[in-house]
């Protein structure tokens, strides 16, 4: 399987109404090297057409909660809040209440 496909493979199981970073995808990738966060960014960037309604890419944050994808910020922001995820007026999510997986990595 491609990196892209574990990235994907991870996403998919990101819970209605949670999110994860792109950090802890990519740890639960097992990407070890550098850019390992940019790798995650670059697969969900690839999603193209009806692909990208099977993989819940907007349900991945930066490290901070924030949104941090400038091509689609409004529909990232719509599509959690439709999902009962908060997001405040910085485009910043909670991770305190909205982070799944705090036990997947430690």
């Amino acid at each position: 399987m491609n990196q892209y496909e574990d990235v994907y493979t991870i996403v998919r199981q990101i819970p209605t109404g949670k999110v994860s970073t792109y950090g802890r995808v990519a740890d639960l990738c097992g990407f070890v090297a550098g850019n390992r966060a940019r790798r995650v960014g670059y697969a969900l960037y690839a999603l193209a057409g009806d692909r990208s309604a099977s993989v819940p890419w907007w349900r991945v944050v930066n490290a901070a909660g924030r949104i941090s994808n400038p091509y689609n910020a409004e529909l990232q922001r719509a599509l959690l809040e439709a999902e009962g995820v908060a997001v405040d007026d910085q485009g910043r999510v909670d991770l305190r209440v909205a982070l799944w997986g705090a036990d997947l990595t430690g």
